[in-house]
């Protein structure tokens, strides 16, 4: 009887859930097309700039290079001293780059400075939690390697914009959440609060916001740009002429001076060192397409991992969205992210991770072989894929006493759902579409993709130097927070122990996808710990459900917490599982049956954007997801 109920409820929801059943799916924004290129990213105002680029004779990369300069001015929950991540395809050489702009530790960070401060991890805001700023150098890196315009001309939106754009409202709400961690540092004080006449010294939605210091940096780097086009250098070097400036100039002179003078720990001899890395990224096959992504300074191969555990799963006769199909889901990224949690960090740090064995098909094999099928294990471990390349497991001792459930905890969290504790969290869920202010495992990004008829394809995830952000000086720019997401203790993560010169493994995690070795599919999304598992999601909604690039954007996705979160306390939620509100009950009955405990939002999508390449058409489809501002445009 449990197997004919279990089988007709999957009828039910696939009857309810997937597009064959229905003539035409309705979203709430509308499917963007575009014969010659588009442009899709967080904000309206970021989309133009990246269309701008286009209408001048850019390419993709140039349209990205102009979007991210804007959204990092629009502090679209970034600032320009954060991290860019990208991959680009380019058709000239027919292969995908993969772009590490991601910040280091400064002189000092180390271990045991943070824990003499009395501190379990970095903290997640002020001086003290900036790495170096990535997202200038990897934005000219970009510009010069693979684009056609110059700095100028991408800066331009960006530099009109710092000299005064229309603040919008959601911005406003940021600085006003953010007020008294804001007031705090000096030069952050004097950009968000301008009106020292008035009681609310924030600007209001509409009116135009200056940040005249960070247009005077801009300006300095297209000076050193124009100065070095008139010396008789090329585009490629004029370009690397204002990284210089950036890095080793008056601009990183103070930027580092500024970050010491508030209590941080950045150099000018850290900036000068720092340098953009250009690197081969990691791939899957899902059913013959191809997936890639960055190495495990990101979160990106955990992706391709749940797709190697899922691949050997018949997924769409479970029903979209069933309790089977959620079940499985949450384990295999169980599985997955507790690799993650272990495994993941810089490596350029030794000893080096296990990354190809951890993409072995066969060690997929052997992870799917541990998903108990009819309640949620809290207590999901890494896995040891030494075995798989022939190494030792230099951690071998740590591996076996990690867990993310300590042993007291363990037969509550069995037992939930069956007695005990109530299934359902008390009220709404932490974060609901439009709230200004995320917790922490919600911390986010902006996202970016563009594509282009010439073949240029690029998905961007950057970050860093979000609201309440300490600014750096005279620079006007803001501060990255991503040294949180280092961990102080081996035990923890023996790959992501802080230290001088190393990068922390972040959840930014850009995408490109390619059926019949021809690109297909740019994704990312924003939101911290809970990237990989909408774009999973959204990747499965096409592939397996059949959904068009916007419904798959805006698709009921569930979010799990069974996995350390990667900013502040570093905290774990076993078993809690984040639904929308459209899960039928029948559903919500089966998955507290197995040992969840629920709570709901009205959409919990990402926010996604996308673009694919119809390959029968030559066109493009866009999509961006109706859970925040992302926006697009194409032509």
């Amino acid at each position: 009887m449990q197997i004919a109920r279990s089988a007709t409820l999957s009828l039910i929801a696939a009857m309810t859930f997937h597009p064959s059943f229905v003539e035409a799916a309705h979203t709430q924004k509308p499917p963007l097309h575009g014969r010659n290129w588009m442009a899709i990213t967080g904000k309206p105002l970021g989309a133009t700039a990246g269309a701008k680029m286009f209408e001048r004779g850019g390419n993709a990369v140039d349209a990205a290079c102009a979007m991210l300069a804007a959204v990092c001015t629009m502090h679209d929950t970034l600032g320009w001293g954060g991290e860019t991540q990208a991959l680009i395809y380019n058709p000239e050489t027919k292969k995908v780059i993969g772009i590490n702009g991601l910040g280091v530790a400064p002189t000092g960070a180390t271990a045991d400075f943070f824990k003499s401060k009395g501190m379990k991890y970095p903290p997640d805001e002020g001086p003290l939690a900036a790495v170096t700023p990535g997202n200038p150098g990897a934005l000219m890196v970009m510009l010069a390697d693979f684009g056609r315009l110059s700095l100028k001309e991408v800066l331009e939106p960006a530099m009109e914009m710092a000299d005064g754009y229309p603040i919008e409202a959601q911005l406003v709400s940021q600085i006003h959440s953010g007020r008294k961690s804001l007031e705090q540092w000096p030069y952050s004080k004097a950009v968000f609060f301008p009106h020292t006449d008035r009681e609310d010294p924030a600007p209001q939605p509409g009116e135009i916001f200056r940040q005249l210091d960070l247009l005077a940096t801009l300006q300095k780097l297209v000076d050193a740009e124009q100065s070095a086009l008139k010396s008789g250098k090329d585009r490629k070097a004029a370009i690397m002429a204002a990284y210089d400036r950036f890095y080793k100039g008056d601009i990183g002179a103070e930027y580092a001076r500024s970050c010491q003078e508030q209590g941080g720990l950045i150099t000018a001899d850290d900036l000068a060192k720092w340098s953009v890395k250009m690197e081969e990224p990691v791939s899957t096959t899902y059913k013959g397409i191809k997936v890639y992504k960055l190495t495990c300074w990101t979160q990106g191969p955990a992706l391709l991992q749940t797709l190697n555990i899922l691949e050997g799963m018949d997924l769409q006769p479970m029903g979209y969205d069933s309790a089977r199909y959620i079940h499985t889901l949450y384990q295999a990224m169980n599985l997955a992210f507790a690799d993650r949690d272990f495994y993941y960090g810089d490596p350029d740090f030794p000893p080096e991770a296990p990354l190809d064995a951890l993409l072995n098909k066969d060690y997929a094999k052997d992870r799917r072989k541990l998903i108990n099928w009819k309640h949620n294990d809290p207590d999901v471990r890494p896995g040891d894929p030494f075995g798989f390349d022939g190494k030792a497991n230099p951690f071998k001792d740590l591996l076996e006493k990690w867990t993310n459930v300590p042993k007291k905890n363990l037969a509550a969290n069995e037992d939930a759902g069956s007695g005990g504790a109530s299934p359902y969290r008390s009220g709404a869920a932490e974060f609901a579409a439009g709230d200004s202010e995320p917790p922490p495992f919600f911390r986010g990004t902006t996202s970016i993709q563009a594509a282009d008829k010439d073949g240029w394809m690029i998905s961007v995830t950057p970050s860093g130097g979000w609201l309440p952000v300490c600014i750096a000086g005279k620079t006007g720019m803001g501060m990255s927070q991503r040294m949180q997401s280092f961990v102080l203790d081996p035990a923890e993560n023996p790959y992501n122990v802080v230290e001088p010169g190393k990068r922390p493994r972040v959840t930014l995690t850009p995408t490109l996808a390619f059926k019949r070795d021809k690109p297909w599919l740019c994704f990312s999304v924003q939101g911290g710990d809970t990237q990989e598992q909408n774009l999973l999601q959204f990747f499965l909604n096409i592939v397996e459900f059949d959904m068009t690039v916007q419904e798959a954007c805006e698709a009921a996705n569930i979010t799990s917490y069974q996995m350390r979160s990667s900013f502040g306390d570093h905290k774990v939620e076993p078993g809690r599982l984040t639904l929308t509100d459209e899960v039928p009950s029948w559903v919500r009955k089966e998955l507290v049956k197995m040992g969840y405990r629920l709570d709901f939002v009205e959409r919990n999508s990402g926010p996604i954007t996308a673009i694919m390449l119809d390959p029968e058409h030559g066109t493009f489809w866009g999509g961006a997801s109706n859970h925040g501002e992302d926006y697009g445009i194409g032509w």
